[in-house]
């Protein structure tokens, strides 16, 4: 397929651009139908527009953004229920080939996390590798609930990112 996102039928951006934040076809949705034009066959003008929509969305919508993310190297990767894109960020990353002891941790950080924030441990996986992962988690489970929403917030972009990134150039390729 080689179409840009400009020429692309609401149904067909939907199903490419859909899973960019995860689990939330409606930044997608609301991208399309404020109008697309040759501005956004750019990845960073796509980026910019989809990100402004969760930005715009209120704190609610944003919540419920970040509450849709697996924990990492958690039940969803160990059962094989991730999504295809968190799937594989998490296996560059090494999370697929955790020790015993590392499991163990990311299980008690994941906990930790979840209790004290009431949404997963967010970053985005690609080009780290465990132990860096395990850093920041440690780090920032001690961080204040805004400080972590904004920096979950940040991290959630960050991914929507990398996988327009990604998807703009595959589609360039075909």
């Amino acid at each position: 397929m080689n179409q840009k996102p400009s020429q692309m039928s609401r149904d067909l951006f939907i199903d490419i651009f859909g899973s960019v934040y995860e689990h939330s076809r409606w930044i997608a949705e609301q991208v399309f139908d404020s109008g697309l034009t040759s501005l956004f066959d750019e990845s960073s003008t796509l980026f910019a527009a989809m990100s402004e929509v969760v930005d715009q969305a209120g704190q609610d919508a944003q919540l419920e953004l970040l509450r849709n993310h697996p924990d990492l190297a958690g039940k969803l990767a160990v059962s094989g229920k991730l999504t295809a894109a968190s799937a594989l960020e998490q296996a560059g990353a090494g999370l697929d080939l955790c020790t015993d002891a590392e499991f163990d941790e990311f299980t008690n950080l994941n906990n930790r996390y979840q209790q004290r924030f009431g949404f997963p441990f967010i970053v985005a996986v690609r080009g780290l590798d465990k132990e860096r992962i395990l850093e920041q988690f440690r780090h920032r489970v001690q961080n204040d609930w805004d400080t972590e929403f904004d920096c979950a917030l940040s991290q959630v972009h960050r991914i929507a990112r990398l996988r327009i990134d990604q998807i703009i150039v595959s589609t360039e390729d075909h």
